[in-house]
């Protein structure tokens, strides 16, 4: 069903109808807008500065490793493995000046990980 006459057109579809009339309302209103009033601060254009995100890079340098037998000597004088577990887990070895192997003492237990053996059942 065509109509020539956009009156006619609009009037079979009221719902279009109200959304042109809401269009046409909206750009009135941007059109009646004033001009907002220019201050001594937006006549200054605003000074924009560069600082480049790879200013402080440094590139990778490749540092020289020391031999094996010497890492594994340096190891062994500060106590082992277990100086460097307790300096990670927050002991009292974290301010310690390296010692010689034989003063590090033997964790203590742990309450729960001692499981006492089942008990014996009676044959008949």
């Amino acid at each position: 069903m065509f109509h020539s006459s956009p009156t006619r057109w609009l009037a079979a579809f009221p719902a279009l109808a109200a959304f042109a009339a809401l269009a046409t309302l909206s750009a009135a209103v941007a059109v009646a807008q004033p001009a907002p009033a220019k201050s001594a601060e937006a006549a200054a254009p605003t000074v924009l500065i560069y600082k480049s995100a790879l200013e402080g890079y440094q590139p990778f340098a490749d540092e020289k490793p020391i031999p094996w037998k010497e890492a594994n000597e340096t190891v062994y004088r500060r106590g082992g493995w277990q100086a460097y577990a307790k300096e990670a887990s927050g002991g009292s070895g974290a301010g310690e000046t390296e010692s010689p192997k034989g003063t590090a003492a033997a964790p203590a237990a742990q309450p729960g990980h001692s499981m006492p053996m089942p008990a014996k059942k009676e044959k008949p």
